[in-house]
């Protein structure tokens, strides 16, 4: 690989060629659906996003002979992270590579792990981009369709290339596919209905007029919730609210929904409807000229994607996820949607998964988070 060579991208300064190297690579892939690149350049705007207060992120790319980049990746400390877990942790993330420079892998990720061992981090995880509270995991299993909003894609060779830089599996990640005609929900809601006992049970739709002020209990379940998954970090309001804002302009107020039981928040479930099947209008940018076509495509979507769903510790192993599961997916059966994706839940939750496959829904995706050890 001698024409190969490896140089930093520190961030902001290139992080424009660092994020529109990826709708080269895809070019012609008709799986892949293009991010909004607006969006993309806000979640690494390491001076306004609120996560790399408590992070740091040092990118590289990969340059190829005729001088243009063939693969990237990101070193990610996460201090939030060390700090809740005990750990010296490092990480890797936005891992894309050529496939005709596949052979480069491990020089590329061998970079990555340089600037995490000389940060002190003891392992490298990933890809988590930048976090587990956002896009995360390496497509494994499902590449027949596209993915889900907000769910990553990647060629299959990428575990081939991971896998041989010396990584292996730390965890899986499972997606999890719901259609209409399948769904058994009305023996699973009886049961869990009856585990609530004499409880009142009251499910009721986020008041958008109050956004700040739910969007705070959503947080506080999340963070109760999700506190024991592998990789969990509690989300600061900043970076929750951050990231909320561009859910907000895209949510179907019956398809965010909270929980009260006995008058008390206890759980919410959150969906949005796949938008990623009306993205490839906007070919990653909102051009005046690509709206009507996306909008129309808009009209069209029959699918959501559950991205999120938690229950606080008391109501856990009662049905209540169960509860929230078939009221999200009715009230978009209600709008016209005839298939869901509940992503994503970790290959050892138990409870979840077989939740899921009460009501009917089957794996149709896997996710892998790869960790390797550092030397000194």
């Amino acid at each position: 690989m001698p024409d190969l060579r490896i140089e930093a991208a520190p961030l902001p300064a290139r992080t424009a060629e660092f994020v529109d190297l990826r709708a080269r690579l895809y070019a012609g892939e008709p799986r892949f659906v293009l991010p909004l690149r607006s969006e993309e350049m806000r979640l690494l705007d390491t001076r306004k996003n609120p996560f790399f207060r408590r992070a740091e992120i040092h990118a590289f790319l990969l340059r190829g002979p005729d001088g243009r980049a063939a693969g990237r990746v990101a070193a990610i400390v996460n201090r939030a992270h060390d700090a809740f877990h005990g750990e010296r942790a490092g990480f890797f993330g936005f891992f894309e590579i050529a496939s005709e420079a596949r052979a480069a892998a491990p020089l590329l990720l061998g970079a990555a792990e340089g600037a995490l061992r000389e940060r002190g981090a003891e392992f490298s995880r990933g890809p988590v981009n930048p976090s587990t509270n956002h896009d995360c995991g390496l497509l494994v299993e499902g590449f027949e369709s596209p993915p889900a909003v907000m769910m990553p894609y990647n060629p299959p060779f990428y575990s081939d290339a991971i896998e041989g830089a010396g990584y292996s599996k730390a965890e899986d990640l499972l997606a999890w596919t719901l259609k209409e005609e399948e769904s058994r929900f009305e023996r699973v809601e009886k049961v869990a209905r009856r585990a609530l006992g004499s409880r009142s049970l009251d499910l009721r739709t986020l008041d958008p007029r109050r956004f700040d002020s739910e969007l705070e209990i959503v947080r506080s379940i999340y963070n109760e919730a999700w506190s024991e998954n592998f990789g969990f970090v509690p989300m600061e309001e900043d970076e929750f609210a951050f990231s909320a804002r561009s859910l907000r302009k895209v949510l179907v107020r019956d398809l965010a929904l909270i929980a009260e039981v006995d008058g008390s928040p206890a759980g919410f479930a959150l969906a949005l409807p796949d938008l990623n099947q009306a993205l490839p209008k906007l070919k990653g940018r909102l051009y005046p000229w690509r709206i009507p076509g996306f909008l129309r495509a808009l009209k069209r979507i029959r699918s959501v994607r559950v991205l999120m769903l938690g229950v606080r510790r008391e109501y856990r192993h009662r049905g209540l996820d169960a509860i929230l599961y078939a009221e999200i997916y009715r009230r978009g059966v209600g709008k016209g949607y005839r298939e869901g994706e509940f992503s994503w839940v970790l290959e050892r939750n138990k409870a979840m998964n077989e939740a899921l496959e009460k009501i009917g829904a089957r794996v149709g995706k896997r996710y892998r988070i790869y960790e390797k050890p550092l030397s000194r």
